[in-house]
């Protein structure tokens, strides 16, 4: 359900635990945002749809396959695809921007992050991508 009246377009948001998933979906979508949520990775790539979101939200750290892995999995069917990834430890940004650098299509969000914080966080990036 919307409560800002305008529709602003699709995110995957896909994260191994349910209840940051829940907040995080119910947040956008209070926002404009039409949210997709996955915990788990596997399924999340087996459902994955080319050029549909606007954004792609991972947790880099999630058991099987994990955030920095299911993006690359992501490229290969999507290489305009925007991802941000989601993490409480600094050491997967580094490891991230080494692994990433020629990609420009990504963000990194520090978690604990208030539904509103990464409403304008998200927003800043859409903006810049354009």
């Amino acid at each position: 359900m919307c409560l800002s009246g305008i529709y602003k377009g699709n995110i995957l948001v896909v994260d191994d635990e349910q209840d940051i998933t829940t907040v995080i979906k119910t947040g956008l979508e209070n926002d404009g945002y039409q949210v997709d949520t996955f915990n788990d990775p596997a399924k999340a790539i087996a459902q994955f749809k080319p050029n549909y979101y606007s954004l792609i939200i991972l947790d880099v750290r999630m058991p099987n396959i994990n955030g920095l892995s299911l993006a690359k999995l992501i490229w290969e069917k999507d290489d305009k695809a925007r991802i941000c990834f989601l993490s409480a430890f600094e050491i997967y940004e580094a490891e991230a921007r080494k692994v990433f650098r020629d990609f420009k299509t990504y963000c990194f969000i520090k978690k604990p992050i208030m539904p509103i914080a990464l409403s304008k966080h998200i927003e800043a990036h859409l903006v810049q991508a354009r």
